[in-house]
């Protein structure tokens, strides 16, 4: 049974939904193209084992801006520590 919230297009279609700026992509956004030597060099990064819930007080803009983004803001915030402790844990 398809879900009324999925849409599916196909590249054309959202090539064409680009150039009319009618994707969160911004119609001037560099393209790369993807080829295997960045498979070769991509890492699966996954979550950690599990999630505490945390109070947190964040700036109102950051939050807007995340909230902009669309469903998963959370996730996304999360994703950017994330990355940040990668980081941090890589210049020890």
């Amino acid at each position: 049974m398809a879900r009324k919230d999925i849409k599916r297009y196909s590249p054309e279609e959202l090539k064409a939904l680009r150039v009319r700026g009618k994707t969160r992509t911004r119609a001037d956004a560099p393209v790369r193209e993807i080829d295997a030597d960045f498979w070769e060099h991509a890492h699966l990064v996954m979550p950690g084992p599990g999630k505490t819930s945390v109070h947190l007080r964040v700036d109102s803009d950051v939050l807007e801006w995340f909230r902009k983004q669309g469903r998963g803001h959370l996730s996304r915030m999360n994703a950017v520590l994330r990355s940040y402790v990668e980081a941090a844990r890589g210049r020890r």
